[in-house]
């Protein structure tokens, strides 16, 4: 066995193949693969084969899409890995045919070609279905399906041939990290000297995480599958096909059918008692369990009355309690890289994820936004068992329900409260949860001010989950005054002698600022992309606070971690918990905090973008005068201990000013009209501050930072796309985000957010176009549920465009 390796990649299933199959691809030949088993076996030996590639995000739907033109070309012994047999996915029932529509514009808006069709269209490309209930199907004729051994044989096969070196029969024992870094890898047969490690062991990843003292959040969770004895009326290739409504899916294989789905009532199964036998991962089939799927599978397809089952198959399965990828470096631990996770999408995903994984190595970045994916996405909340147990339960069992974009999860609730959630609860929050944290969305006692307002009730999929208390708390910001729970804000602290340096060296904005200066910022990668969208204050000469988003905390503190010098001249704290938050926004927002502190709240002796020590009664806190409505006010932090009082100072002051306690979906709506971004959906990693418009944040003169380079190049060049506002001509039609941007026949971009603007009271979209269609007054078409909607180019802001509300 080999004794030093550049990279050892623990698995040699499907991922781990593929990694190493890209890895060596791109150079590196000092790879070791690793497989406690037989190589290629562990769950991809039993994966149900059907490769889709329509997902809910762009990039992951890119990394599949990229899959299937990889696995056209492998083939072992001129046995291919792939069938492009297409897919089908069925509507059950007419809000399904919705969210077909929907999907069809989505897969149009990232070049996926997709094809809505009939019931009869459908019933000829697979004529064993019945059309009872049958509304019509999404066809993606590119889709197929796979031999998973066959892909991940003919990849390590590759790797092999390239420079790679597998060692199956050869379990890890333990994994050295000296001063947070990885050193070697300990096994059965020896040590192995590397500086990074891919953790690609699908079910068993958690025990590998916890030898190096991460978390790796996911659990092993019962998937049956079953196949036909030969069908006499599968005369001919069909294509897969998905009932969602009826939970099944089902794929050819030679002459049988598989048969599988997702129940209501799933088994997991523990990581720790995962057997050490020559097939763990395979179990007993529960056939009480399978019941109620093999008679929905009958019902769509009759003749399945009459099938013999050739196999049963009860095979562990990774599930995350967000239904999505691990990737990644760990947080907090360099060159340990995580790649599991796969959910119903491992076979499908894994070419993609062999080749970010190793772009991310090789070359420092994935090549794409990978926040929907990124192992940073979970913070310290994810890293309980009964956590991830309770809610991966819910994202298996509702793995086919319609996803409606502002549907929250109701399991493992309650987890992160903030100090003020009493008093929220009695005013009638309504709560949405987000990295743990209960968060209002809006509060139902609000609904009655909306009394006589001809706000429209936005239509279809946007009025699900919506309430017209969301219109009176924006009226109510933009009139008078409403305060905001913002304690789940992810803070962070910056202090030492080389705090200053830091900043300067990884942001794009100025940092040298004297103390009380509050600068908006982001951080950038080597692309110029934005990785980190935040505000920094200036506390001390020494001392920086540094205020993210809810979700952000952990990547973004990672991201810092990473680029932070080593000789002890900085140190950075996650502060989130230890401080609360309470945004007080307003025309009155000035009146109201003067009316209960000594301090002077006065433009003159206050001005935008500063922050001060202050007394609010009887309260110590810090003052920032920021926003992200678009209108005066300030957010006010203090220790978490004074938080509730420090919510009835205020609300007993406003009072009298007409205050309302607001939600985030009023935060939505406000920051929309104003132009605010919202980083993952707005702007993120593919994105540089020039094309989102930021380039007021920009400051190439100040020196040299992380991202300059990249940034100097594209001004010279001069830029080919932008984020552009549209308003929509009919008000009621609300976009969702993901809904392709049109002219004509020509796709010019996708939908990044939108909303309703209850001021202006229009329906407003943001989206990155080609420069040419970037004038205002341009009007381009939005495809929103299969119907074209004409929307207009604006210059922006909409709202309030000379800054004068919030700087008075």
């Amino acid at each position: 066995m080999l004794d030093q390796a550049r990279v050892v990649i623990i698995g040699s299933g499907i991922a781990g193949a593929s990694i190493a199959y890209h890895l060596t691809g791109l150079g590196w030949r000092d790879i070791v693969v690793l497989e406690q088993g037989s190589l290629t076996s562990g769950t991809t030996s039993h994966a149900p084969g059907l490769v889709g590639q329509l997902r809910s995000s762009v990039s992951l739907t890119k990394m599949l899409m990229y899959s299937v033109s990889l696995y056209r070309q492998l083939h072992i012994e001129n046995r291919p890995g792939f069938d492009e047999v297409g897919s089908l996915r069925v509507a059950s029932s007419k809000e399904r045919m919705e969210e077909l529509k929907r999907q069809a514009g989505f897969a149009r808006g990232v070049g996926l070609d997709a094809a809505l069709l009939g019931p009869q269209e459908t019933r000829e490309l697979f004529p064993l279905m019945s059309l009872k209930d049958i509304e019509g199907a999404l066809y993606l004729p590119s889709d197929g399906s796979a031999r998973a051994t066959i892909l991940a044989g003919a990849l390590l096969q590759t790797s092999c041939q390239q420079g790679a070196t597998a060692y199956p029969y050869t379990r890890v024992r333990g994994i050295e990290v000296v001063n947070g870094r990885v050193q070697s890898v300990d096994t059965e047969q020896g040590r192995i000297r590397t500086e990074i490690v891919v953790v690609a062991t699908g079910i068993w990843s958690p025990r590998i995480g916890h030898m190096v003292g991460i978390s790796i959040p996911l659990i092993p969770m019962q998937h049956q599958w079953v196949m036909t004895e030969p069908l006499p009326e599968l005369a001919r290739t069909v294509p897969n096909l998905r009932d969602p409504d009826k939970l099944v899916y089902f794929r050819q294989d030679g002459p049988g059918l598989v048969i599988g789905g997702y129940e209501r009532n799933p088994v997991a199964f523990e990581v720790d008692a995962i057997p050490d036998n020559a097939n763990p991962t395979v179990h007993a089939f529960d056939d009480a369990r399978f019941a109620g799927l093999m008679e929905a599978s009958r019902e769509r397809i009759p003749s399945l009355h009459n099938a013999a089952l050739a196999k049963r198959v009860n095979g562990l399965e990774s599930f995350t309690p967000d239904g999505e990828f691990i990737l990644g470096e760990a947080p907090g631990l360099r060159g340990c890289w995580v790649a599991c996770g796969f959910c119903a999408h491992g076979v499908s995903g894994s070419g993609g994820v062999g080749k970010v994984i190793a772009d991310w190595i090789v070359q420092g970045d994935p090549g794409m936004d990978m926040w929907h994916m990124d192992i940073r996405r979970f913070g310290s909340y994810a890293s309980s068992r009964r956590y991830i147990s309770t809610r991966v339960h819910e994202v298996y069992s509702t793995y086919y329900d319609i996803s409606y974009p502002a549907l929250e999860r109701s399991s493992a609730r309650k987890l992160r409260l903030s100090p003020l959630y009493q008093r929220l609860t009695e005013l009638g929050a309504v709560f949405g949860e987000k990295a743990g944290w209960e968060r209002p969305n809006w509060f139902a006692s609000n609904e009655h001010l909306a009394d006589g307002q001809a706000w429209p009730r936005p239509r279809g999929w946007a009025g699900r989950y919506w309430s017209p208390a969301i219109g009176a708390e924006h009226q109510a910001t933009r009139e008078r005054v409403a305060l905001f729970d913002e304690t789940s804000f992810s803070k962070l602290e910056v202090l030492g002698p080389g705090a200053l340096a830091f900043l300067q060296s990884i942001t794009d904005n100025q940092m040298d600022q004297p103390p009380g200066t509050v600068t908006y910022t982001q951080m950038l990668n080597v692309r110029g992309g934005i990785e980190c969208d935040l505000t920094v204050t200036r506390l001390a000469i020494d001392r920086f606070q540094i205020v993210t988003g809810t979700a952000f905390g952990t990547h973004d503190l990672a991201w810092m971690q990473r680029h932070m010098p080593t000789d002890g001249s900085v140190y950075i704290n996650d502060i989130t918990s230890g401080r609360c938050c309470i945004g007080v926004w307003g025309p009155h927002a000035r009146a109201l905090l003067q009316h209960v502190s000594e301090n002077d709240f006065s433009n003159e002796a206050f001005p935008y973008l500063t922050a001060q020590q202050v007394t609010l009664g009887d309260i110590p806190a810090l003052a920032l005068r920021v926003t992200y409505v678009g209108e005066l006010g300030w957010e006010i932090y203090a220790p978490t201990e004074y938080g509730l009082k420090l919510w009835d100072i205020l609300w007993e002051a406003g009072k009298p000013l007409g205050v309302v306690a607001a939600g985030y979906s009023a935060i939505e709506s406000l920051r929309l009209e104003k132009g605010y971004r919202y980083w993952s959906s707005d702007i993120h990693s593919e994105y540089t501050p020039y094309e989102a418009g930021l380039g007021f944040a920009v400051k190439l003169k100040k020196g040299e930072f992380l991202g300059r380079a990249a940034l100097e190049q594209a001004r010279s060049a001069g830029l080919t796309r932008k984020l552009c506002c549209l308003t929509l001509a009919d008000p009621s039609a609300i976009v969702l985000g993901g809904e392709p941007l049109l002219d004509g026949d020509q796709v010019l971009g996708r939908v990044t957010s939108g909303g309703y603007g209850y001021t202006l009271r229009q329906s407003i979209a943001y989206g990155y176009l080609p420069i040419a269609h970037t004038t205002p007054g341009t009007r381009v078409e939005v495809q929103l549920f299969g119907q074209r909607y004409v929307a207009t180019v604006m210059k922006e802001p909409l709202y309030d465009p000379t800054n004068a509300m919030i700087k008075e």
